[in-house]
């Protein structure tokens, strides 16, 4: 497809930009850079796996004054989840975010200006497993202030957990990455 080299330049710079949180997201940037020089296809063509590994974002919305974070209970995986989606064929992913969060949380997610905050590469559960590379975007929201209206067809509903609390997500109930995730936000909301 025309533009898929700048396309793939664009993702390369994003994953290339995310300060690893341990030696599994430095191996799993790694190895998504490989795929992403590879000439591999990096879309979803046909849903719900073809290919088998695909780009997939994840965006997270946190209240930084409260230390917490929004998931869903998904209606598909079975798993709390943060919202997001298949990045579509030659998106910008932080395009799919802006779209991802007015279609499942019916909120703005701002400019495309961002950068993914972790990365990882996961397979997927239950009927037609796959890997998906997840870039996790953090959106700062307050969660008093927020409109947050989820999509009845993804989410059976919507929580906000304290990440604080983050030892009592178990990965058969949560995103296997969640606490990893939730580690690396709480050390950067220390940093700040």
């Amino acid at each position: 497809m025309p533009g898929d080299a700048s396309v793939r330049e664009l993702i390369a710079d994003l994953v290339a930009a995310v300060r690893p949180l341990d030696e599994r997201e430095a191996a799993d940037q790694a190895g998504i850079l490989t795929w992403i020089a590879s000439g591999q296809p990096l879309f979803r063509t046909v849903p719900p796996d073809t290919p088998p590994k695909h780009l997939v974002v994840y965006f997270v919305p946190v209240d930084p004054v409260r230390r917490c974070l929004l998931l869903g209970d998904h209606r598909k995986s079975g798993l709390w989840l943060p919202p997001g989606g298949h990045v579509e064929d030659g998106e910008d992913p932080r395009r799919a975010v802006i779209r991802e969060a007015r279609e499942e949380l019916g909120i703005e997610a701002g400019s495309a200006e961002g950068r993914p905050f972790f990365l990882t590469v996961t397979p997927t559960v239950g009927a037609n497993r796959h890997l998906d590379v997840s870039l996790w975007f953090v959106l700062e929201v307050d969660r008093d202030e927020a409109r947050i209206i989820a999509d009845p067809g993804e989410f059976k509903r919507v929580r906000w957990l304290d990440v604080g609390r983050r030892g009592g997500w178990p990965a058969d109930t949560y995103d296997p990455e969640m606490r990893r995730f939730a580690a690396k936000l709480e050390a950067a909301q220390a940093e700040a």
